[in-house]
């Protein structure tokens, strides 16, 4: 049996298998997106698909200090829309 990748929410902190988790991406370019197949190239981040852990990573601007860049409230709603839609 193949061993499942593991990563830690942004949100809150839990460690989980990375197919449950929802991958943000910032490539070389400097833009942020939203990877839904969880193979696009660059920094990637993770978050629950729990509205809540949404609310905490926006709030503590956790995203924006580990890209170390300013995230529009665009890719925020578009975050939020996914998470909604799941």
């Amino acid at each position: 049996m193949k061993k499942q990748p593991v990563r830690t929410c942004m949100g809150c902190n839990e460690r989980k298998e990375k197919k449950q988790l929802i991958r943000i991406v910032k490539n070389k370019k400097n833009e942020i997106s939203i990877d839904k197949t969880g193979k696009l190239e660059g920094r990637g981040a993770y978050l629950c698909d729990n509205i809540e852990c949404f609310e905490k990573l926006r709030k503590s601007k956790r995203l924006e200090k580990v890209f170390d860049t300013k995230i529009s409230d665009e890719i925020y709603e578009n975050l939020r829309g996914v998470i909604l839609d799941q």
